[in-house]
């Protein structure tokens, strides 16, 4: 007697992989579920950075859209900044001064994409192959061109001494053997030379990028790849050091940007990120987003699916359908996939616990089914697999950040145990600038479920509303409590005018976060 087919279904959720780079783009390219009007906003030729916390699908989309454009004979380059050159060895080298590790950033990059456009040059048919190859002949002489220096002051000093003396004398005396004369004579001269050569730093140094003829070789590359467009994808932005991401910002800005004939998309996460830095006269090195970049898109903000649980749901029922299809025969409809392998409870469990983080919804859904085994997975292994990746993941990354574990245990026992709440709202200028709360953010602990909300009796004051993800509590929960039904004090989220309804008081959803102290609650006044 066979298995069930609930036991094919987990096996095959099991073996989902975890990350997108592993999978081969055309995979990928089946395996992507649109999340609204967001396809037609990355396809756009449009330069954009796109952020996003990790497992939000950067790669994945990326990946995708290299599928996407090479399906219209385009050219697309894509590179994972993780695997350029030697980034945790030279460029992560706080020794070595910024310009050299800078200068290697740029012509490893160079060179990546040299390496990329010289196998589309040999391998696909281009209109003008003899101009590619030319191109990319002054795309490597150009390589060695770039430069990264910076303002410094030279100072030489340069001093001496010198010192000379001399005397002499002459006596005379009489005596019995007649007269007798004496000369003496002495002298001593003594002389010394100093000098110095040294290099001072004064102020802030400020780096500058020197290009050469770069823009040109690119310009020509461009020019052989026409009508195809050149799309360079730049995945992993965050893994450079901060202080060397400007560098490369600048490069894009100077010599890719203003090319006619190219595109650039950049996943990174927002607040690991630095595209710009002053420089000298009002001037800067680096990208201005919003102004050289045309827009950023935020994956976070893309994935926001709490105003509509419906829509997350359907969301989630085909990511897994697309998953699970190449492995095994099932439907082709993502409702009747989600009946065969979840409990009428469980699937809703799973997404809510999720909290609109793909990567999150593929490992609990891969816990679960191990824990189900060859049953139908139900809410019991959806809350057991959300608690033990909460564990494995969320909660290790912060372990050894003292002030972040101290305000997650703060907020679980405020907002959860004391208001019986998942939701909060914290003042947008306060929460925007508090670090423990980006550590969170970023380790996905909380999530940022609608921006700039407005309260009617205090209208100049923004807010922020936040939940607390499902791991954190999941451990509370008994058998026949669902959590994912909102509590009154949580209807402020589906207000489409994006205002606190006047049925809900500030005072129930705001928390200011204690200051030196994290650990004291903030002690509430009794009900009246």
């Amino acid at each position: 007697m066979g298995q069930p087919l609930s036991a094919h279904v987990n096996r095959s959720l099991m073996a989902i992989s975890r990350r997108a780079e592993s999978v081969d783009r055309h995979t990928l390219a089946k395996t992507f579920v649109v999340a609204g009007s967001f396809s037609a906003i990355l396809h756009s030729a449009d330069h954009q950075i796109l952020y996003g916390r990790r497992g939000t699908g950067k790669t994945h989309a990326l990946l995708y859209l290299a599928d996407l454009v090479e399906e219209t004979h385009d050219v697309a380059v894509y590179l994972d900044l993780r695997t350029i050159g030697s980034t945790s060895g030279l460029y992560a080298n706080q020794q070595l001064p910024v310009p050299l590790r800078g200068t290697q950033l740029l012509v490893d990059t160079l060179e990546a994409v040299h390496e990329q456009l010289l196998t589309t040059a040999i391998e696909t048919r281009v209109s003008d192959q003899e101009g590619l190859l030319q191109g990319l002949d002054e795309l490597t002489e150009a390589a060695t061109t770039v430069e990264v220096v910076g303002n410094v002051e030279r100072e030489t000093t340069v001093g001496g001494s010198a010192e000379q003396a001399s005397s002499a004398g002459a006596s005379a005396s009489w005596g019995p053997g007649g007269p007798r004369g004496q000369v003496t004579m002495s002298g001593s001269s003594r002389q010394s030379v100093t000098a110095s050569d040294r290099l001072r730093r004064t102020g802030t140094e400020h780096h500058q990028v020197i290009f050469g003829p770069l823009s040109r070789a690119l310009a020509r590359v461009t020019a052989a790849l026409a009508p195809a467009r050149l799309w360079l994808l730049l995945d992993e932005w965050s893994s450079i050091p901060l202080e060397l991401q400007p560098l490369l910002a600048d490069l894009l800005r100077r010599s890719v940007l203003p090319t006619r004939g190219t595109t650039v998309k950049i996943a990174a996460i927002e607040r690991r990120s630095r595209f710009r830095e002053p420089g000298c006269e009002g001037d800067y090195v680096g990208i201005e987003v919003g102004a050289d970049a045309a827009s950023a898109v935020s994956f976070d903000d893309v994935l926001l699916f709490d105003h509509g649980r419906s829509q997350s749901r359907q969301f989630f029922a085909e990511l897994f359908l697309n998953h699970v299809r190449p492995r095994m025969p099932v439907t082709d409809d993502a409702a009747e996939f989600v009946a065969t392998a979840f409990s009428r409870t469980a699937f809703p469990e799973l997404v809510h616990a999720a909290e609109g983080v793909p990567r999150d919804a593929i490992n609990i859904a891969a816990l679960a089914a191990q824990h189900a085994n060859t049953a139908t997975i139900g809410i019991r292994h959806v809350r057991q697999a959300a608690q033990d990746w909460y564990l494995r993941d969320k909660y290790a990354a912060i372990a050894g950040n003292e002030p972040a574990l101290t305000t997650l245990r703060w907020l679980v026992d405020e907002v959860v145990g004391r208001r019986r709440s998942r939701t909060f709202l914290l003042d947008h200028a306060s929460g925007a600038h508090d670090e423990t709360m980006r550590d969170l953010y970023d380790a996905r602990l909380v999530h940022l479920v609608r921006r700039g909300i407005v309260n009617r009796k205090r209208p100049g004051t923004l807010y922020d509303g936040f939940a607390i993800d499902y791991g954190c509590y999941a451990a509370l929960l008994s058998e026949g409590e669902q959590p994912s039904r909102r509590s009154k004090s949580d209807t402020w989220l589906t207000d489409p005018s994006g205002a606190l309804p006047d049925s809900v008081h500030l005072e129930q959803l705001l928390v200011e976060l204690p200051g030196a102290a994290r650990s004291v609650p903030r002690q509430r006044k009794p009900r009246e």
